[in-house]
């Protein structure tokens, strides 16, 4: 059956030229649509123009298939990257955690209060540590213990995870394993890392210690698309919390930890709403 939807989300991105925000709009008007909400953004170094728009069917549910047929036109004009997706429909997610859950009770707790558009399918997990607060969510917990030796077949089982629960996006919720530049390519602008970007001479083990033995005055986070080079993906999202010489490596500790919960939310929630574009290696946020 011909999926029917109301609501749909246009994002795309072509090289600048005149016409294109009057084409699009002329097609949706002629297809039925209004259009509730537009942002526009053009890189004037590229010469690239991003758009990402929400449109509404005036005339009842219409047939994704045909509306998407009729703007290929538009789309092969002007050589877009674009997608067309049904507005009400929520992204389902995978998480990946291993032994600190401050991100991922943040975004468990924000998708059970129905604050956060996706639908979470499972977390898994190299350890059993954050079973419990896990299922305490009802969500399925998958244990998938890794070794060196093992990584390889590990990686595999995720991915078939993904599979059987057609999972769109998965998130890193310190996730502390590096991924294979297989299993990067193969997730390719649908998987999100979270680290602490803001302390970047502090790599390695006890970074917010490391932080403190500098004196930093500044600590933050970073989400990011994953990519085989490590913690280098398309940013997302930032955040940075001011801290002084009076604040113990503890308390540094937590101020980031509850920044990196803030920051990964955001860029969940933007990429479930189909509000992020790449653009190279940077991406175009459209918040709002």
């Amino acid at each position: 059956m011909t999926a029917k939807v109301k609501e749909l989300i246009l994002k795309f991105s072509c090289d600048d030229q005149p016409g294109i925000v009057a084409s699009v709009a002329s097609l949706f008007s002629l297809q039925g649509f209004n259009i509730r909400e537009s942002s526009q953004f053009e890189d004037v170094t590229t010469r690239r123009f991003f758009m990402r728009t929400l449109l509404e069917s005036v005339e009842g549910p219409k047939s994704l298939a045909d509306v998407t047929t009729a703007f290929q036109s538009v789309a092969a004009r002007y050589k877009m990257d674009w997608s067309l997706t049904d507005g009400s429909k929520k992204a389902k997610v995978m998480i990946a955690v291993s032994q600190w859950g401050h991100c991922l009770n943040e975004l468990l707790n924000a998708w059970k209060r129905g604050t956060l558009p996706v639908d979470i399918v499972g977390v898994v997990s190299n350890h059993e540590t954050m079973r419990k607060l896990t299922e305490w969510y009802e969500v399925p917990y998958h244990y998938l213990p890794v070794t060196k030796e093992t990584k390889a077949e590990q990686e595999q089982q995720m991915l078939d995870l993904m599979q059987q629960t057609d999972t769109e996006l998965l998130v890193l919720a310190r996730y502390m394993q590096i991924l294979s530049d297989n299993l990067c390519k193969q997730l390719e602008g649908r998987a999100i890392n979270i680290h602490h970007s803001f302390l970047p001479g502090f790599k390695g083990a006890k970074p917010y210690h490391q932080a403190y033995d500098r004196g930093v005055k500044l600590i933050g986070a970073t989400a990011h698309y994953v990519t085989a080079e490590l913690d280098e993906g398309p940013i997302i999202e930032q955040e940075v919390e001011r801290v002084t010489h009076a604040n113990s490596p503890e308390e540094l500790v937590e101020i980031g930890r509850n920044t990196e919960a803030v920051v990964l939310q955001r860029a969940v929630r933007w990429h479930a709403e189909h509000r992020v574009l790449l653009n190279g290696q940077k991406t175009v946020v459209f918040t709002r």
